[in-house]
């Protein structure tokens, strides 16, 4: 593969890798929502076992359906923040072969003293 081809190649993993950081954020803002739901739905059924809180049955259902919902989202995006890292990480390793097989040299080296040879050879 010519080097334009390895450089077309890695910026196209590059932007790969971006768009699956942006997707890591998302999913970690979704797990903080989720927790939060969790967390906030326990409280409030806490609070009005404790006596804390007057009992209305629709607000304990509604919390009670945040814990589950959290739970459920909050596994739900575990799953894929754990596959999308995988997937990133693949990108990543993809990304270093390719520059591995580029042909680079140092900015103001000798192409010629790159390979050992010298000028007079």
């Amino acid at each position: 593969m010519a080097n334009n081809d390895l450089r077309d190649e890695i910026l196209r993993l590059e932007d790969r890798i971006d768009d699956l950081a942006e997707a890591m954020a998302r999913s970690q803002r979704i797990s903080l929502i989720s927790k939060v739901a969790m967390v906030g739905g326990l409280i409030w059924v806490l609070a009005t076992l404790l006596g804390a809180i007057p009992f209305v049955p629709a607000a304990v259902i509604s919390a009670m359906a945040a814990m589950v919902g959290g739970v459920v989202l909050f596994g739900s995006t575990t799953t894929t923040s754990k596959e999308t890292l995988a997937t990133m990480q693949a990108a990543e390793a993809q990304r270093a072969a390719l520059i591995g097989r580029m042909q680079l040299r140092v900015v103001g080296e000798d192409p010629e003293e790159q390979h050992g040879r010298s000028r007079c050879e």
